[in-house]
């Protein structure tokens, strides 16, 4: 995620204790201050907050870094507050910080809800609110809590996601409103993770990636609910469940698997401007033999037309949704 200036000066202050925190920032205005704390409440409740992240941020301006372990972020951000515009003012900051941040993402507090206590709310609720609020989640989130609803409401909820795309903003607003409203009586949140984009074609990813990380029985299932409703939804849905850039997540063995009927051209070919990483998890899980030749092939290779590349990604793709039909193929667990 690239970071704005204010989120690095934000993630910057985590690296420091509270009091230093506070003491460098007496001489900033209450309004900045308010604003490094909307972008550091906001980082921290989408899940993009990390201590890579951090560390990466504060080595641009220093050599060395205090550990974060042990960090506890809201009590430094209520600390920092305190100490730099008073008790009464941090209050005041504070439920700002989480008007703008509601604003900002409707969703952002269903995402770190329990699990457990999401679920039993939706259980309830109509299948085009379960639709909005699972396709908001993160998608291992999203097929957990599927597995523990109802299956007619999860079949009908999962045919919903393929056309989530007609929900206006608005009401996607109120039926997050209304939902976080119902989870907030079941207790605290947990740590989530941030959500994918909305559009159509990433709302049926988003989909697709939901139902394949599904038991395979409870995925076929779904996959065929999907099919006699739309059946153009249905061969998307499936199509998407494995897409070249999943590569880089397949486990060792199912990746072994797949790649055993593909020569060394072919290969060389698809790592054609694939980056470093993704040539070296395949190259990884082929003989040193062959690894070699591909490298011998890369070098031969002049400037191969869009169209290659993707016939030979497309080999690679289509063994790997072979073994997903199957439910042999694995993924490496984020």
């Amino acid at each position: 995620m690239a970071l704005t200036g204010k989120q690095k000066a934000a993630l910057l202050l985590t690296s420091l204790d509270v009091a230093t925190a506070a003491e460098l920032l007496k001489g900033v205005d209450a309004e900045m201050v308010q604003e490094l704390a909307v972008e550091l409440s906001y980082l921290d409740a989408a899940g993009q907050r990390n201590a890579k992240q951090t560390a990466e941020v504060a080595r641009q301006f220093c050599k060395s870094l205090q550990k974060e372990s042990g960090f506890h972020f809201k009590s430094f951000l209520s600390e920092m507050l305190k100490n730099t515009v008073g008790e009464d003012k941090a209050k005041q900051v504070q439920e700002e910080i989480q008007d703008v941040l509601q604003k900002r993402d409707p969703f952002i507090a269903i995402r770190s809800a329990d699990m457990q206590a999401l679920a039993a709310v939706l259980e309830t609720e109509h299948p085009q609110a379960v639709a909005v609020v699972l396709a908001e989640l993160p998608p291992k989130k999203s097929s957990f809590i599927l597995g523990l609803l109802g299956e007619g409401l999860r079949v009908s909820a999962i045919s919903r996601m393929t056309a989530i795309g007609s929900v206006t903003p608005e009401a996607k607003a109120r039926i997050a409103k209304m939902v976080q409203k119902r989870v907030e009586a079941h207790g605290d949140t947990e740590q989530g993770g941030g959500a994918l984009p909305a559009g159509p074609e990433q709302s049926l990813r988003k989909v697709a990636v939901i139902v394949r990380n599904l038991d395979k029985e409870v995925r076929d299932g779904v996959l065929e609910a999907i099919q006699q409703k739309d059946k153009d939804a249905s061969e998307k849905v499936m199509s998407l469940m494995v897409v070249w850039e999943d590569v880089a997540q397949v486990g060792d063995r199912s990746l072994q698997a797949a790649l055993r009927g593909v020569d060394e051209r072919q290969l060389a070919l698809a790592l054609h401007e694939a980056g470093d990483e993704l040539g070296q998890k395949i190259k990884s899980n082929i003989s040193e033999r062959a690894a070699a030749m591909v490298d011998e092939e890369t070098s031969l290779m002049s400037a191969p037309k869009k169209e290659e590349i993707r016939q030979a990604r497309d080999k690679i793709v289509n063994v790997l949704r072979d073994l997903n039909r199957k439910g042999e193929l694995a993924f490496v667990e984020e």
